[in-house]
């Protein structure tokens, strides 16, 4: 059924879908509304919906007589000194992003929870 779809939007033809399946929705909708008790709480593209809420960080390891944890969020990255130091100084161990779901933005925005 993905397929369909996919190769449908490839086309340019508009197609609607109803799911509380946020993976889904993730990889298969352009835009996403999330309506709740009947009113559209969020309309956007998954993509701009996880990163509107700064939620896109950085999660590090770095080495200062003992390994250490750290985390930034992605857009403050190049502002950031402790993070910038750590790399300048080779005391970085690890570095990886981390995003939320679109199923974790829908929780924070609708309150609910998805079963």
């Amino acid at each position: 059924m993905k397929d369909i779809i996919l190769e449908e939007k490839r086309k340019g033809k508009t197609i609607i879908i109803t799911t509380h399946n946020m993976y889904d929705a993730t990889e298969l909708c352009d835009k996403v509304a999330f309506i709740v008790e009947g009113k559209v709480s969020a309309l956007d593209s998954p993509h701009n919906l996880i990163m509107s809420k700064d939620a896109a960080k950085i999660l590090y390891t770095y080495w200062e007589g003992r390994e250490k944890n750290g985390e930034c969020l992605l857009a403050d990255t190049m502002a950031y000194k402790t993070l910038n130091n750590l790399i300048q100084t080779g005391k970085l161990l690890t570095i990886h992003s981390n995003e939320p779901s679109l199923n974790d933005i829908f929780m924070d925005i609708t309150g609910r929870n998805l079963q």
